[in-house]
């Protein structure tokens, strides 16, 4: 999430973890969900952070609705960010991505529609234009993503922000309205825009992020 997301007047410290094989973090030999969600709870352990708001998107969304099923005390609030209670996705298309580009413009085109969606997290090695994680790792974690999680997602009632990318291949609009509609506290957001909601419509994202916070500050 980003910092100006956040209102400054409620005085949220904001906390980004980059997953296991994601980002800086290292690679694992594991790529389980369960492993992600003790990921998280051991970075709020680390910090001293008692509970906190929880924002994820994609698999940080599933894996921030499954942290409050397992920890309610620890999860105020959470935003899930385009992800479904059911989920089937593949993620194959990624192993047909170039490793190493000469230039972030070439790996940007070789990505096809993903490219610009990429662009932020690609970066310079010695070897060339690349992204931090590797194509069979993310296809591992995403198949051990897909499944029913319908009984974590109602576990809970604490407020909760779902968002909607209207474009999404990955979130269709009526199983998001299915899931505000099944779980108590949830407030259901439709944005303009597609999967990465974020990147596609900053603004209108920044402003639900901020509404909901503020909601949940005065409550």
């Amino acid at each position: 999430m980003h910092q100006g997301a956040v209102p400054p007047d409620l005085g949220y410290r904001v906390v980004a973890l980059d997953q296991r094989g994601h980002g800086e973090s290292g690679h694992a030999h594991s790529y389980a969900t369960d492993r992600y969600v003790d990921d998280a709870v051991a970075l709020l352990d680390h910090l001293g952070i008692a509970t906190a708001v929880l924002l994820g998107h994609s698999l940080g969304a599933a894996v921030a609705y499954l942290l409050a099923a397992r920890a309610p005390a620890r999860v105020t609030a959470m935003i899930v960010v385009d992800i479904g209670a059911v989920i089937d996705d593949d993620l194959g298309i990624t192993r047909q991505w170039p490793r190493r580009a000469a230039s972030k413009e070439d790996l940007v085109t070789a990505f096809g529609f993903m490219g610009s969606k990429q662009a932020y997290v690609m970066r310079h090695y010695a070897d060339g234009w690349g992204v931090p994680w590797c194509a069979d790792e993310m296809v591992a974690s995403q198949q051990e993503l897909n499944g029913d999680h319908w009984r974590e997602w109602l576990a809970t009632t604490m407020p909760a922000l779902l968002i909607h990318g209207v474009e999404s291949r990955q979130l269709s609009g009526d199983h998001a309205e299915d899931m505000a509609a099944r779980r108590s506290g949830t407030t259901l957001r439709h944005l303009p825009g597609g999967h990465a909601v974020y990147a596609d419509n900053p603004d209108g994202y920044a402003a639900e992020v901020r509404a909901f916070l503020r909601t949940i500050h005065g409550s």
